[in-house]
């Protein structure tokens, strides 16, 4: 999620992994002979920096490198991690040709390294966390703009029912759903006590906008989940696919366009970088998927403000109950007092009170 202007170089790479991520290199080992075609080890295992949700490592071995990802250990918010899902999506998706990692194999049994998981490729590129792409030419970072937008968009132009997730999702409008799931989880967390919190809760619902269309939806799309080719502007997989459904496209749009009201591009002399506009992210995106316009993208802004507000709301209570998987937890679990209040400010200009 949104969380600030980052430094690449501090959340790129991996790192050794951390004594609480440790898992069982042998078991593993075993496991993916058995499992995972063309298997060779010796296997080397390294944790991936970034991320809070789902540990992520980096296996290497003498002929290939793989990427594992798999649950956190220890007690769990229902319906949180679903690691199937997130590889069946890829799989789907990877068939389709849509920019994802291979997939090559699942593992549902807790007892092979303490927690269900799955393997695919490591997709070699390059991963951006400061939106400003500040290393990149004037032309690049356009075209960067540009390719992850139309990506979005190509996303959301599958019929779920043709490529075989038509039960993906839950019939029904996806906002109200959403919010009916980020309100449950929020008081499940029961960090602290957030007013504005509350006050949306009783808003968004009874606002809810008519859903035109239904697609796959990402859930979290956005620069970091994405590798870009090594050296041309282009996304090469899309990462990350835990809160992934089937659901309205504008919650994937709108989400993305928060880029551009939270600190990131917010104050960006964005004509400078020869970074699309606002509006020109919405004509770019309109122009690939066959809209004609956006709605008032408020309700948008509020709604995907206080579901990162939940989220972060959900990291302090890992981080409460020690299954946070990320030292940069902290970070995001002080976002949700904010981001609940900016998104409380985005109801009131949709026309809450």
């Amino acid at each position: 999620m949104a969380q600030g202007v980052k430094r690449d170089e501090e959340y790129a790479g991996v790192k050794p992994i951390e004594e609480r991520h440790r898992i069982d290199e042998t078991s593993l080992d075993r496991w993916m002979h058995q499992n995972v075609a063309h298997y060779a080890g010796p296997l080397k295992i390294l944790q991936f920096k970034g991320g809070q949700s789902n540990p992520t490592y980096r296996v290497d071995t003498p002929g290939a490198c793989y990427v594992v990802r798999r649950k956190p250990f220890g007690r769990l918010l229902p319906s949180a991690h679903a690691v199937d899902r997130e590889f069946r999506i890829i799989s789907t998706l990877h068939k389709q040709g849509f920019p994802v990692a291979r997939p090559y194999a699942l593992c549902m049994d807790d007892e092979v390294i303490g927690a269900a998981f799955y393997v695919m490729s490591m997709e070699e590129g390059r991963v951006f966390w400061n939106p400003t792409l500040q290393n990149q030419s004037a032309e690049d970072r356009r075209l960067m703009f540009i390719d992850k937008i139309q990506t979005l968009a190509r996303l959301h132009s599958f019929d779920p029912r043709e490529i075989g997730l038509g039960d993906f999702g839950k019939p029904g409008n996806y906002f109200a759903r959403q919010i009916d799931r980020w309100s449950k989880q929020y008081r499940a967390s029961a960090v602290e006590f957030i007013p504005e919190m509350d006050r949306l809760i009783e808003w968004l619902p009874r606002t809810v906008p008519q859903q035109e269309r239904v697609s796959v939806v990402h859930g979290d799309y956005r620069l970091d989940n994405m590798i870009f080719h090594p050296v041309e502007p282009r996304v090469i997989a899309v990462l990350d696919w835990e809160l992934s459904t089937l659901g309205d496209p504008m919650a994937d749009f709108a989400y993305l366009l928060m880029q551009w009201v939270m600190d990131g591009l917010k104050g960006a002399d964005l004509a400078r970088l020869n970074i699309p506009s606002i509006e020109e992210a919405a004509d770019i995106y309109c122009e690939a998927s066959g809209r004609s316009s956006i709605p008032d993208i408020n309700w948008y802004l509020s709604y995907n403000l206080f579901r990162l507000a939940a989220i972060t709301h959900g990291i302090g209570a890992r981080m409460r109950d020690g299954t946070a998987a990320s030292a940069k937890a902290a970070e995001s679990a002080a976002l949700s007092v904010p981001l609940s209040q900016a998104s409380w400010s985005y109801a009131q200009r949709a026309g809450a009170i």
